[in-house]
């Protein structure tokens, strides 16, 4: 038995431009999806997850089954968690050479699905790591950030990006433009507070929505490549060490997400929550839809006027995590 784990993200720049090959800035957070894989007899998988803003679920299935867990979210948020799981078992597989091993997967996370920090992206590098040293092969983080893009890339109809599966595989603030991933050093103090309003986004409908805007109009592939103006602009304030900046920029980019129609009223009611309470900037992190803001802010006024806002069901800090995927003790 192995037991992995892997940390959410935050953007602070670029989701939906990187898409399109623009670059994008996550940035990896103490929060973790862990998995726990043990090979089985059989070439059966038996899934259970749990601590996932679900009352939690077990399912035992092989590849020509047709499961779908009896549980009360959105049906799309279990069809993909499914396929995320069963495509890191596949990848396991060929990674180790061993087509037709099974596997007992149990999943646990503090990071909530479908809320823009990364849940799927952690959970598959989790159990990418895990399942393959189970079968006795170790792969590097980046061999792991490659095969986890290659699950979420088959489940969000080739709509994903490199960037969350390379941020939680590596951890740390990270870049991403196109194929070209790399960590990002001496990255200052963020202070991470974070506003989640309980809901989930549909990653893959709003990519594609984002795509249909793109392709009928000219402003709105023009408003993505401001996107990645941004990124640049930011790249260059984190170098610097210039949060106020950094904050600034978020701002901008949050402005164009919700442009973009990904935002949602509760997400902008905790956007501006936050910056009336002086952060020095916050946006929407992720798909968008729903699910989480992040915002920086050195003192508690952030955190506390989020804790007040209507929608607003958690609010939390978050640290910059610097480990990526890693193995936990049994």
């Amino acid at each position: 038995m192995v037991v992995s784990s892997a940390p959410g993200k935050v953007y602070l720049f670029g989701e939906h431009a990187v898409v399109y090959g623009e670059p994008a800035v996550p940035c990896a957070i103490e929060r973790r999806a862990t998995v726990e894989v043990e090979e089985r007899d059989d070439d059966a998988l038996r899934v259970h997850a749990a601590d996932l803003t679900l009352d939690g679920f077990t399912v035992e299935y092989d590849s020509d089954a047709d499961v779908q867990p009896d549980v009360d979210v959105a049906p799309g948020l279990i069809e993909a968690g499914v396929g995320y799981l069963n495509g890191a078992a596949e990848q396991a597989r060929e990674a180790a050479d061993r087509p037709d091993a099974g596997f007992e997967i149990s999943v646990e996370s503090t990071i909530p699905l479908g809320a823009g920090l990364g849940s799927s992206a952690a959970v598959v590098v989790a159990a990418i790591d895990a399942a393959t040293r189970e079968l006795g092969v170790e792969l590097t983080p980046r061999e792991i950030a490659e095969r986890a893009y290659q699950v979420e890339y088959e489940v969000q109809d080739g709509q994903a990006s490199r960037a969350d599966t390379f941020c939680c595989a590596v951890g740390g603030a990270v870049r991403v433009e196109g194929e070209d991933c790399r960590a990002i050093e001496d990255v200052p103090t963020l202070p991470f507070v974070i506003g989640y309003d309980g809901g989930e986004g549909d990653t893959g409908e709003l990519v594609a929505g984002v795509r249909s805007l793109r392709e009928e109009y000219d402003f709105a592939a023009e408003t993505v490549e401001t996107i990645g103006d941004i990124v640049r602009a930011g790249e260059r304030a984190l170098a610097a060490g210039d949060v106020e900046e950094l904050g600034r920029l978020m701002d901008f980019n949050h402005g164009l997400l919700e442009a973009l129609g990904v935002s949602s009223r509760s997400l902008d009611e905790m956007v501006w929550a936050a910056r009336e309470s002086n952060a020095h900037g916050a946006k929407l992190t992720g798909a968008g839809g729903g699910g989480c803001i992040v915002a920086l802010d050195e003192t508690e006024e952030a955190e506390t006027a989020l804790k007040y806002t209507p929608g607003c069901e958690q609010t939390f800090r978050a640290e910059l995590d610097t480990d990526g995927v890693r193995i936990e003790e049994a």
